[in-house]
């Protein structure tokens, strides 16, 4: 039987140790730093994701009673109060970038979004994260309450985040909105909290499309009624000008769409500046927006983000950025083995053989042995995996 290493080890070989290296060396990282450096913090940090430790002292437990299976990571003996520090001190910019790096090879595998289009299609949206203001006393929120607020532009290629912005609770939406950038031809889909018309008309000008809610409230004039498609629920289609004290804000026309979901009976109304796509179009890529529901669901249910391991600013940005870098890494698998596991299935398997000496093609792959007849070893040896 081939002699494989962990499986933790073999998942973190997937991560380019080099580009992790610079951004710790242009942050500072491991100045003066003489053993726990910034490669082995990010791998203490991405275990306690993985396997879901509650605190500091089960993962210095976890890591000292695992010692063994550990050492080619370059994780020496760790104390709690080792990684409390490296927590405090090292900066979130390190693992932020760690992120990015992720991203971009994930985007290089990922399938392409459902629609028939090739405009690549994103959605913004933010989760809330609630915290004790008595020990995170810089997170205010309201008087007796803190929180974070994670700010996610969410690719619809594979639905994985491609720009996360960390903010306190009291942060608007939409003043993360203004700080993100998006390509040209691209569309952007928002809900109704995102409606600042000269935020929309900026991103008219930037060339990028967008979808969203019309508020009952907003004032418009009716330009030209458009033949409605009225087979696919769409009751509606109007090309409408905006009026009142918000009509100097986005001097453009833009369409109004209502559309009546045929199994509910509840009626939606979008606006857009899409005008070269069907009205059941614009429809179908707002139900879209429910995917960053879904992944905020998925991490809050599955990684470690509701509760840290310290309680200072870098400590808590760390830990939810590499639990970011971690749903990373388990997409990117996914898509390099165009595995038919769900994301939770996949962390789960990778989360109790973790630490086992098998090859990961075992985790990535069904294990039922009718599905491995006749596989040769060319097609189980993948993008080097087996």
């Amino acid at each position: 039987m081939a002699h494989h290493n962990t499986v933790f080890h073999q998942m973190v070989k997937f991560i380019p140790r080099y580009r992790f290296n610079q951004a710790a060396r242009k942050h500072g990282g491991d100045y003066r730093v003489r053993s726990f450096d910034c490669w082995s913090h990010f791998h203490c940090l991405l275990y306690a994701q993985l396997t879901r430790q509650v605190s500091l002292r089960d993962l210095e437990v976890a890591l000292r009673s695992k010692f063994k299976r550990l050492y080619h990571l370059g994780i020496s003996y760790i104390c709690r109060s080792t990684l409390a520090d490296a927590n405090q001190r090292r900066s979130p910019r390190i693992f932020q970038e760690a992120f990015g790096i992720l991203y971009q090879q994930c985007l290089a595998k990922a399938p392409h979004h459902k629609f028939s289009f090739k405009n690549p299609l994103y959605t913004l949206d933010s989760t809330t994260i609630g915290l004790c203001l008595s020990l995170f006393q810089w997170a205010k929120f309201r008087k007796r309450k803190g929180a974070v607020k994670i700010h996610t532009l969410l690719d619809h290629r594979g639905h994985i985040p491609c720009c996360v912005i960390i903010t306190d609770g009291k942060t608007h939406d939409i003043v993360a909105a203004r700080r993100t950038r998006l390509e040209p031809d691209s569309i952007l889909i928002v809900d109704r909290a995102y409606i600042d018309f000269c935020w929309l008309y900026q991103l008219h000008l930037q060339e990028v499309w967008f979808v969203t809610r019309l508020k009952s409230s907003i004032k418009y004039r009716i330009v030209k009624r458009n033949k409605a498609q009225k087979a696919a629920g769409i009751t509606s289609d109007h090309i409408i000008r905006i009026e009142g004290s918000k009509a100097d804000c986005i001097p453009i026309d833009l369409r109004r769409v209502r559309y009546v979901d045929p199994k509910t009976k509840k009626a939606y109304v979008y606006l857009t500046n899409i005008f070269h796509l069907s009205a059941k179009e614009v429809a179908d890529i707002y139900k879209e927006r429910w995917q960053v529901e879904l992944f905020f669901r998925w991490i809050k249910q599955h990684l470690k983000i509701k509760s840290f391991l310290g309680t200072s600013p870098n400590a808590v940005m760390n830990q939810i950025w590499v639990a970011l870098c971690a749903y990373l890494l388990l997409a990117y698998l996914k898509f390099l083995s165009q595995s038919s596991f769900s994301m939770y299935v996949l962390k789960k398997r990778f989360e109790v053989n973790l630490l086992d000496r098998i090859p990961i093609s075992q985790i990535l792959l069904s294990q039922n042995c009718d599905n491995f007849a006749g596989i040769g070893k060319q097609q189980l040896c993948f993008a080097g995996f087996g």
